[in-house]
């Protein structure tokens, strides 16, 4: 296995790993994307923004983490950013918040 990982997961796969894993929950979207609703304990880094780059590296690159962006196009460019920045594990949710939304178990608030 190579040292670091990208996964697509499901809505349902996502619940399970932040109910048993210590994973930071990024939503890669605007911060106005952002307000209108938003997974539970998510943090808000805009991958459109200028300093995206420098917002990352203050994350813990040897803890899981888990994307979300819309649709899951700017979660995918921003996976392949995280794991240029050294993180090892890496979630994508497939097909964004647009999944989770209709997931059985929703958490937006």
């Amino acid at each position: 296995m190579a040292d670091s990982e990208i996964k697509l997961i499901t809505a349902e796969e996502m619940q399970s790993i932040l109910e048993l894993e210590d994973v930071q929950l990024i939503d890669v979207r605007t911060p106005k994307e952002y307000e209108g609703g938003f997974i539970a304990n998510a943090q808000n880094i805009d991958f459109m923004s200028p300093t995206f780059d420098d917002d990352i590296t203050k994350l813990d690159k040897d803890k899981p983490v888990i994307l979300y962006c819309k649709s899951g196009g700017r979660s995918a460019k921003c996976a392949k950013k995280m794991i240029d920045a050294g993180f090892k594990k890496i979630y994508d949710l497939k097909g964004g918040i647009s999944q989770w939304k209709f997931a059985e178990e929703t958490q937006i608030q």
